[in-house]
């Protein structure tokens, strides 16, 4: 079992590592059970949230307009997460997420972890539903607001907390091992790509925060055919 960890959770546009970017960084601290250090940030995805994301986050475009870029956030992350092991619900999704954007920046991001939502799924598998807020309702744990990362990752580690008290017995099933997920760093925009993307935006009258700097070449090229395929192919002269 893990004594000293960080819980962690992250909010995105979307599902995708590959192509849906972070909005929120929230983790805690744990030492002997007890929270001894919290971390929480909004970050500027250069894209538009998304109806569904603000619905289900209550995080919105106007929130994250003046937010750091994600590039700026992870050095202070990486920092608080020192070496510990990583606990989470579902954390290969967080932690997905985390090692693309780290590898990206030219960092290395390899860690031990805890998913509680495995543990729940042997230790409790007659619940109808394995979700974080679902589990914690059932089980008197404070949740907090659900789906802002600082309070999920605070139920996180409450959730382990009490699966490690209930399951003393099971020593081998809740200590943390290594996280498996593969990621290759993308390359960045080619600034052909940037000046075709600029002059795509500037033709069409497009809103300019479709368009970051920030872009890989897979995303760079995905977004082109989205704007030619929505609103054709312009006349711009050697393009």
């Amino acid at each position: 079992m893990a004594d000293t960890y960080v819980a962690v959770d992250v909010e995105t546009t979307g599902l995708s590592p590959k192509t849906d970017r972070i909005i929120e960084i929230g983790a805690v601290k744990v030492e002997n059970g007890v929270v001894t250090d919290c971390f929480s940030r909004l970050i500027n995805p250069e894209r538009h949230v998304g109806e569904f994301v603000e619905q289900l986050t209550g995080i919105t475009d106007v929130m994250l307009r003046d937010a750091p870029l994600i590039g700026q956030v992870l050095p202070e992350f990486l920092d608080f997460c020192g070496a510990y092991p990583l606990v989470g619900h579902n954390i290969l999704f967080d932690y997905g997420f985390l090692k693309r954007n780290v590898v990206n920046a030219g960092g290395s991001f390899e860690r031990l972890g805890v998913d509680t939502l495995a543990l729940i799924r042997v230790l409790m598998p007659e619940l109808p539903k394995k979700s974080l807020s679902y589990v914690c309702r059932c089980l008197s744990i404070e949740t907090g607001t659900s789906h802002r990362a600082e309070d999920d990752a605070r139920a996180a580690a409450n959730l382990y907390e009490y699966i490690k008290g209930k399951w003393t017995g099971e020593p081998d099933k809740l200590a943390p091992h290594p996280l498996i997920y593969q990621v290759k760093r993308e390359t960045p925009a080619t600034p052909r790509q940037k000046d075709y993307l600029r002059a795509l935006v500037e033709y069409h009258k497009l809103e300019k925060a479709i368009f970051s700097e920030t872009l890989t070449k897979n995303e760079a090229s995905r977004l082109i055919d989205r704007i030619l395929s929505e609103y054709g192919r312009p006349r711009l002269g050697k393009w």
